[in-house]
């Protein structure tokens, strides 16, 4: 179940009790009259089987109440109540196979800012990846994957791209754009310290053969990168998000990153290559992937009679 709160103006709030009233998948309706104070009106609040979610949220937008009030959804975690069950019951299909349009824009349009959580998240998983090429450590390989956030940025990409979201396709693309050139520069940086000061030891980096899989690019990088932006865009589109952790240990995106910097600064550049290729291809392979599962999914929104525009809150 989610939760829904919105702040209603006053001449709507009648409208908008009527489009919730009428549908089955809401439970709880509640009306606090008066009770906004910025912006005025009243506050309305339901919770909503998430099936049903999307829906009402097309029909709220469409009386306008997210651009002249406010709408709010949250994740209910336990709901007790034989009317709550009803509603689940009644709303068509399944609540992990829905999909809140609105929510996905908004989770990827945060995930996918270029900030300083976001570029120091980034910059400390390709630096945890080049202490794994360097000690020849598939554990720390894993940290590094697990670490990186590319993922939201690639995730916004695919959404920009299905949706025609522009704006959120340059933000997410600036973000890739910018972070990871600033990421590699400071692992360069303290790469080329770590040699200086006689921690990278050359001659043990070309003998490491444990994570040799980080650069070697070939057609199974290609099938895993989009088998893992496939399922990434299931998780973030259901409620199954706790797969995306086994989405981020299976791509070798920020460890090629980190591979290749390291390679650059011993001046093996055939394993640098290589590493910016693993790079290149399982940036476009989730990508792809991603934006294909989305694509398929909003057909059918579509096919469903629910394909009015999306809010750019």
């Amino acid at each position: 179940m989610l939760h829904l709160r919105a702040v209603c103006p006053a001449e709507r709030t009648e409208e908008a009790l009527r489009v919730l009233g009428q549908e089955p998948g809401v439970a709880h309706l509640v009306v606090h009259r008066g009770a906004a104070v910025a912006p005025p009106g009243d506050l309305i609040e339901a919770d909503i089987a998430r099936e049903a979610a999307d829906d009402v949220m097309d029909r709220l937008c469409g009386l306008d109440i997210d651009r002249v009030g406010g709408i709010t959804l949250a994740e209910l975690d336990t709901a007790l109540s034989d009317a709550a069950d009803r509603a689940e019951a009644a709303a068509p299909g399944e609540g992990a196979d829905a999909i809140v349009w609105q929510e996905l824009l908004s989770r990827t349009g945060e995930e996918s800012r270029l900030n300083v959580t976001f570029q120091a998240f980034l910059t400390i998983a390709c630096l945890l990846a080049s202490v794994g090429v360097i000690t020849d450590s598939p554990v720390t390989i894993v940290g590094a994957m697990v670490v990186g956030p590319e993922f939201g940025p690639l995730a916004a990409i695919s959404v920009g791209l299905v949706l025609r979201r522009w704006d959120l396709l340059r933000r997410a693309a600036l973000a890739l754009g910018v972070g990871f050139p600033l990421a590699v520069l400071v692992t360069a940086g303290v790469t080329l310290l770590s040699q200086a000061i006689g921690l990278l030891d050359v001659t043990q980096f070309r003998a490491g053969r444990e994570v040799d899989f980080v650069y070697q690019v070939g057609w199974y990088s290609l099938i895993v990168a989009l088998l893992a932006g496939a399922a990434g865009m299931l998780a973030m589109t259901s409620a199954k998000s706790a797969a995306l952790v086994g989405v981020f240990i299976s791509v070798t995106t920020v460890p090629a990153a980190g591979y290749a910097v390291v390679a650059a600064v011993v001046g093996d550049w055939s394993r640098a290559g290589e590493s910016v290729g693993q790079l290149a291809v399982n940036l476009l392979g989730i990508v792809v992937a991603a934006a294909v599962v989305l694509a398929v999914r909003h057909r059918g929104r579509r096919l469903n009679g629910l394909g009015r525009p999306l809010s750019r809150g």
